[in-house]
């Protein structure tokens, strides 16, 4: 199969690369050199071609290139993957062979060598082999492409070696095939976002640091490499603190044919910046004029709780729950007002296609229903009275929508949502709403990276908590003086009702309970009492979840019970949501006869 002109020009350029970062010119010199020497007589002044290529086969000069050069070959009929791309990522000792890329795309090779300055590792020592440890995992996110680099251990240094290949494409109609150049590139503004996750020695993961890294100076380096260093600082209270520093590597791949000044993408970047201020500037003009409108229609709205820019604990709790809830599908609002005593707090609003509205506390996960009191009702007709703990309400928003409440009182029990009557509810501009808070209309604000599958095994990793449990109850029943006698039928049998039990959770629909009721009749002999205990949790840690069972007086009734012919059971069951997020339930049970 023969190849375009232009893709026969790239292979040669990918093969002249790899045979100069071998330094097989320089090998083959030596070689050449070796063989006049050693083996030629000394009235013979020429060395043929065969003699050459015998000498480099006997040394593994032509093995070595032919492994280096190893190119995988697609059938031509297969079915390309579409997007999200799947990661290539690779560590210190890999090589290019060990890849499938698209010769025809751009790819940018991002390099972590090492990081320094972690200051709060500083007095950890060196793991032993073997030893459980604490471990650091750095994430990117780049342009719907995810990585996650190799744990290592959290240290001053932590040994950080991998590399990550990302694809740089601009997907416009037209741009399929074609290789992306440095000014193509140079106008890609999204950032290449990196997480850095802890994980301690349980598995309980905490959020670090993050940082978003502007990779395109790259475009203005020499022969297309850079390297740079990342200062990472830290999340909440701790933004301002540095955590630590990275060591990165930025390279161009294949290398470009043409490089930018680095004076260009310095000017580019200084455009974007001043465009996104002036986006923000304007933002902040029209919000100033909403204000003056807004007081005009009544002085004392100056006294009422309406925060464009809101930040805090229960302000970012309800905007969590606001977004989870317009990702199902409903109409979501965070409203923005006081409870008891003046207290200023946010909760989350839901309006129903039949107008209902429905209150939802994000720091309890308590709902409300809300039925408005009219106030020209008779002093003795019977009016709703409220339960929810809300009493002023300044303004409600969401991604599209913010809304002032500039009803003659602003008192929650009063107020009607009817957020499309301008007279009660004062509408902010959504294409102002748009510059600012739509996805990719700041460089601030980049897109929502891809959701990634499960990496979890749902049943070796219930198996493995499993095991962990009968080995924590055996021990605190033998603590106790009570022997432990575990009967697997019985906790067989508990299966279903754990499926069920999820199914409810995520369905609201209740199914199956019949029929495990039967089952466990059937598995209890007349004269002898069954007790179970379900109960739910999002992480995988046995030990903490035991602990936390313990705590119930009725499960800690099953795990010590004692009597005549007592039999234990347990069953875990985890179920897998992507990011590997997971639902683990768990049921003790027991049965015994009883004696009066």
């Amino acid at each position: 199969m023969s190849l375009p002109p232009e893709k026969a020009s790239e292979l040669k350029q990918l093969i002249h690369q790899q045979l100069s970062k071998m330094d097989v010119h320089g090998r083959i010199r030596e070689i050449l050199a070796e063989t006049i020497r050693e083996e030629l007589a000394p009235d013979q002044q020429q060395l043929s071609t065969e003699d050459l290529i015998k000498a480099l086969r006997r040394r593994g000069i032509i093995d070595d290139v032919m492994k280096e050069l190893n190119f995988v070959t697609d059938n031509v009929d297969q079915e390309l993957p579409s997007s999200p791309k799947q990661p290539v990522s690779f560590d210190r000792q890999s090589t290019l062979k060990k890849t499938n890329i698209d010769p025809t795309r751009r790819y940018l090779y991002l390099q972590v060598l090492g990081g320094k300055a972690f200051l709060e590792h500083l007095q950890e020592p060196e793991p032993l082999p073997g030893q459980v440890c604490s471990t650091f995992t750095l994430c990117l996110h780049y342009r719907n492409q995810r990585f996650r680099s190799k744990p290592v251990p959290c240290a001053c240094e932590p040994d950080f070696h991998d590399g990550f290949l990302l694809e740089v494409h601009r997907e416009n109609l037209g741009d399929g095939t074609r290789m992306a150049d440095s000014t193509t590139m140079l106008s890609i503004s999204d950032p290449i976002h990196m997480v850095l996750i802890k994980t301690d020695i349980f598995g309980e993961t905490t959020l670090v640091a993050s940082y978003f890294l502007e990779w395109r100076s790259v475009l203005g380096s020499e022969n297309g490499v850079t390297n740079l260093t990342v200062e990472l600082m830290g999340v909440g209270t701790e933004s301002k603190v540095s955590v630590g520093i990275l060591n990165i590597k930025l390279e161009m791949y294949p290398p470009l044919n043409q490089t930018l000044s680095q004076e260009v993408v310095n000017t580019q970047l200084a455009l974007e910046r001043q465009k996104t201020a002036e986006k923000e500037r304007l933002f902040l003009v029209y919000a100033k004029q909403w204000w003056r409108e807004y007081l005009q229609i009544r002085p004392s709205h100056n006294s009422r709780l309406v925060k464009i820019f809101a930040q805090g604990d229960c302000e970012d709790h309800a905007n969590l729950l606001c977004s989870l809830l317009l990702g199902y599908g409903l109409e979501a609002f965070v409203c923005v007002g006081t409870k008891a005593k003046g207290v200023p707090h946010a909760w989350v609003m839901t309006c129903g296609t039949d107008g209902s509205i429905t209150f939802w506390e994000s720091l309890t996960g308590h709902r409300y229903i809300h039925k408005p009191i009219n106030p020209d009702e008779p002093p003795l007709a019977e009016q709703p009275k409220p339960l929810y703990p809300y009493r002023t309400i300044g303004c409600v928003f969401n991604h599209q929508m913010f809304l002032g409440n500039c009803q003659p009182s602003d008192a929650v029990e009063t107020c009607v949502f009817d957020l499309n009557d301008e007279s009660k509810w004062k509408p902010m501009s959504e294409e102002a709403i748009k510059s600012v808070c739509a996805p990719g209309a700041t460089t601030s604000l980049p897109p929502f990276p891809p959701l990634c599958a499960s990496t979890i095994d749902a049943s070796v990793t219930s198996n493995e908590i499993e095991m962990q449990l009968r080995l924590l109850v055996s021990e605190h029943r033998k603590d106790l003086g009570l022997t432990t006698v575990w009967e697997d039928q019985l906790s067989y049998l508990l299966s279903p009702a754990l499926a069920s039990y999820e199914f409810e959770r995520t369905t609201s629909i209740s199914a199956g309970n019949e029929e495990f009721q039967d089952a466990i009749r059937r598995a209890v002999p007349d004269g002898h009492t069954f007790k179970g205990f379900p109960i739910h949790f999002v992480y995988r840690n046995a030990r903490r979840a035991f602990a936390t069972c313990l705590r119930s007086p009725f499960c800690e009734e099953i795990i010590c019970c004692r009597g005549d012919q007592v039999r234990l059971a347990v069953r875990v069951r985890v179920f897998t949501y992507p990011e590997s997020a997971c639902a683990v339930w768990i049921m003790f049970a027991c049965k015994y006869r009883s004696v009066l």
